[in-house]
């Protein structure tokens, strides 16, 4: 597998009133490929947004992968969330909870990509009326595509989130990524992203965003990443975490 992540302790993160949800840690961008079979990974992060109307966080956030067959993984995320709107005081409490699977149905080759979807639901396990949630169910369902030469990596797709809760509305969302393998110790890359208006009276945003990866040892690495918005509305955005992979055979680092 390649990158996943996972954070510590005071960098924090949410996604409220431009709420931007995290993909493929530690970048916004997601990747097809799945965890291999019976293999697992856990992630420990922290994630930060910065926009006009509030400053959200998650932290800590535990995000768990697992292998259940060939080509297809399930996911779950629990985050912590905390809330500072505009002139309020912070609220905190558990925010929604992430489920999902991400299927891979064209393998890599030579000459063509890998492609697989990755559709999730955030349950409304956080409060809405405090900030910590969305109040309702909603959906994203992306189609991502990857290719690898040697050192380099590039994956990116588009997709479609679909929010019912008062004052929310459907979106799309997308991004690229490229990124380069320095060393087996050191992977750095950068993104684009962009996601359509989420809300009622918000706006839509691009966001370019650079990070990397520290494989600190065999299954153990540090992630990280920080970006601002080009355009639209305005978000500042920050990643940290831990990520730990296990599974029968050595799992090999968090990337091509």
């Amino acid at each position: 597998m390649k990158h996943r992540i996972s954070a510590l302790f005071f960098t924090l993160c949410a996604v409220l009133t431009g709420r931007i949800v995290l993909a493929g840690p530690p970048f916004l961008t997601d990747d097809p490929e799945p965890v291999d079979y019976r293999h697992w990974e856990a992630y420990v992060f922290s994630v930060y947004d910065l926009s006009v109307n509030a400053t959200s966080f998650q932290a800590p956030a535990l995000e768990f992968n697992v292998g259940a067959a060939s080509n297809l993984q399930i996911h779950l995320v629990a985050p912590c969330a905390w809330n500072r709107p505009g002139g309020s005081r912070t609220q905190s409490g558990w925010g929604d909870v992430e489920l999902g699977f991400k299927y891979r149905f064209v393998q890599e080759t030579e000459n063509g990509p890998q492609i697989g979807v990755f559709p999730t639901v955030e349950l409304p396990t956080g409060s809405a009326q405090r900030g910590l949630g969305n109040g309702q169910a909603w959906f994203k369902i992306p189609l991502w595509i990857q290719k690898s030469w040697g050192p380099w990596t590039t994956y990116g797709g588009a997709g479609w989130a679909i929010n019912h809760a008062p004052g929310q509305r459907d979106h799309a969302f997308g991004g690229w990524l490229l990124q380069r393998d320095l060393s087996k110790w050191l992977t750095l890359g950068g993104e684009t992203f962009a996601q359509g208006a989420d809300a009622e009276n918000g706006r839509g945003f691009t966001i370019a965003n650079v990070g990397g990866i520290i494989n600190l040892k065999p299954g153990f690495s540090l992630l990280f990443s920080a970006g601002h918005s080009s355009q639209g509305e305005r978000h500042t955005v920050a990643y940290l975490g831990l990520y730990w992979t296990w599974g029968p055979a050595a799992s090999g680092p968090p990337h091509p």
